[in-house]
């Protein structure tokens, strides 16, 4: 199902659903969405809090707010120059996940 090719947020998604393990081929900030979205906020965060990339830190202000911690999302969200998201948490995550993994889509395959 995957290649060298540009994955969709679906097809992440869809992975995210039928693999337990996270693939340690993905980027750390990929690996913290797939944490994310399989209910380990704690993992997601231990991924990116010590990252200093742009990347990371717009992960990390997208966690803080899921959290509820406005205020320190707002401190990541400055530090990754990305603007505070207004709409909805998934909607985030998806946003999130669909700019990096076009980033990385030549960088790494995903193997089943």
């Amino acid at each position: 199902m995957f290649g060298v090719k540009r994955v969709t947020v679906e097809e992440f998604k869809q992975l995210i659903e039928t693999q337990q393990k996270c693939p340690e081929s993905l980027p750390r900030v990929l690996q913290a969405l797939w944490y994310d979205k399989k209910g380990n906020w704690k993992t997601a965060h231990e991924i990116v809090q010590n990252a200093s990339d742009a990347d990371s830190a717009w992960v990390h202000a997208y966690l803080h707010r899921k959290e509820g911690d406005l205020s320190n999302a707002n401190y990541w969200y400055r530090r990754s120059s990305q603007p505070e998201f207004k709409g909805g948490l998934d909607q985030e995550w998806e946003q999130i996940a669909s700019v990096l993994l076009m980033k990385v889509s030549e960088k790494w395959m995903l193997t089943n």
